[in-house]
C-alpha cells in the first residue's frame, strides 16, 4: 500500500487568498482541485509539497457561460459536467468528446478541466513507485541526472497526456491565469513548453482560473479521437483533435483546417499543414488522406510510454481519418 507523505492542507475561499498562499510557500505548495493527478504523484513521491492548497471552497471557478462570442469555462468545472454542458455540446462538441474520455466515470466526477489543462507529464520511467525508481537510478524529471528514453539526453521527454489540450488548441482557447500580482491571459498554444520536467509557462504562484473559447464560426466541424489500451480508464497513447471550417457547412470548400495531437511529445503538438494547398478543396476522402499522411510524416513518437512507438506512429493517420469521419458524421 502506498502512503501519502505528510503535508498540510489550506482551504482558501477566494482566488486572491489561494495565490497568496502559493506565493508565501515559494514552490513548496501545490494547488489541488479534484486531486486525481496530484494525489497519485504524491504517493509515488513525484510531487512532495509541504502544503496542498485546496480550491474546492472557491465557488466562482465553477460553471460554463456565454459571454458574447466567447464561452467562459471555470477551471473547477468537473470533466463530467463539462461533457454534458449544453453550451459545450452545441458549440464545442470535440471538447465534450475529449473530456468524456478522460479516465473513468468516478475520476471524471472529481477531476476538473483546469486540472486536465495543467496535467503533469507522464513517462514509463517516472510514473512508478519511489522504490522502483530508486532501483533504476531515477531520471531527469525527478531526483536523477539521466534520461532513460533518450540515452545521453539532457532534456526530459515525458509526454503530455491531457486530452483537453489539443482540442482547446484547435479552438484557439485562452487561459486566464491569476497570481499574487494580478491576472493575465495566455493563448493555450503559448502555455506549453517542450520540457517534460515541467511543460507549462506557469510560476509557482500562478493559478489557472478559467478557459475562454471563441465560439466557432458557422460551418465548423470538429472531433477528438483517442487511442488507449483500455477504453474505460487509460491515459492516451495518442490523442488527435481535428477541426475544419467549411464554406456553407458540410460539403463546402475548406476555409481552414487544423490537426493537433497529444501523448507523443512533452507538449501537445499542432501538425504543420499546407493550408494554401488545402483551401478551396472539398473535405473528401482524398483530402483527408492527404492530411493524414502529412500527420504521419510529422509525428515521431518516442518510447516514453509503454506502447511501442512504431505502433503509435502507424495509428496517427488512422486516428486522423477517424476524427474527420466523426466530425463530418455529427448531426
Amino acid at each position: 500500500m502506498l502512503r501519502l507523505p505528510k503535508f498540510e492542507v489550506a482551504e482558501p475561499t477566494s482566488v486572491a487568498e489561494a495565490t497568496a498562499l502559493l506565493k508565501a510557500h515559494d514552490g513548496r505548495a501545490k494547488p489541488m482541485a479534484g486531486g486525481t493527478d496530484l494525489m497519485p504523484n504524491m504517493k509515488h513521491e513525484i510531487a512532495t509539497p509541504d502544503v496542498v492548497v485546496g480550491l474546492w471552497r472557491i465557488p466562482d471557478l465553477v460553471g460554463v457561460r456565454r459571454d458574447g462570442d466567447t464561452l467562459r469555462i471555470g477551471a473547477l468545472t468537473t470533466l463530467h459536467d463539462l461533457a454534458r454542458d449544453p453550451l459545450i455540446l452545441e458549440h464545442a462538441p470535440a471538447l465534450a468528446e475529449a473530456v468524456d474520455q478522460v479516465a473513468g466515470p468516478q475520476l471524471r466526477r472529481m477531476g476538473t478541466i483546469g486540472g486536465n489543462v495543467c496535467l503533469d507529464t507522464r513517462c514509463v520511467y517516472i510514473n512508478q513507485t519511489y522504490f522502483w525508481r530508486s532501483a533504476l537510478g531515477f531520471c531527469l524529471k525527478r531526483d536523477g541526472t539521466v534520461c532513460h528514453v533518450v540515452k545521453g539526453g539532457r532534456r526530459c521527454v515525458a509526454a503530455a497526456s491531457n486530452d483537453s489540450a489539443p482540442v482547446l488548441m484547435t479552438l484557439g482557447a485562452e487561459l486566464e491565469i491569476h497570481n499574487a500580482d494580478g491576472a493575465r491571459k495566455v493563448a493555450i498554444d503559448d502555455f506549453y513548453t517542450t520540457d517534460g520536467i515541467f511543460n507549462q509557462e506557469r510560476a509557482a504562484d500562478d493559478l489557472v482560473t478559467a478557459i475562454e473559447v471563441p465560439i466557432p464560426k458557422p460551418g465548423t466541424v470538429m472531433a477528438y479521437a483517442k487511442l488507449r489500451t483500455r477504453a474505460a480508464i487509460d491515459f492516451p497513447e495518442l490523442g488527435v483533435a481535428v477541426l475544419a471550417r467549411l464554406a456553407g457547412g458540410k460539403g463546402g470548400k475548406i476555409e481552414h483546417v487544423d490537426v493537433c495531437v497529444t501523448a507523443l511529445a512533452s507538449r501537445p503538438v499542432r501538425v504543420k499543414l499546407d493550408l494554401d494547398a488545402l483551401r478551396g478543396r472539398t473535405l473528401d476522402a482524398a483530402t483527408i488522406d492527404q492530411i493524414a499522411n502529412a500527420a504521419y510524416k510529422r509525428c515521431k513518437p518516442l518510447k516514453n510510454i509503454a506502447t511501442e512507438p512504431a505502433y503509435r506512429r502507424e495509428m496517427v493517420p488512422v486516428f486522423v481519418r477517424r476524427g474527420f469521419r466523426q466530425a463530418l458524421g455529427r448531426s
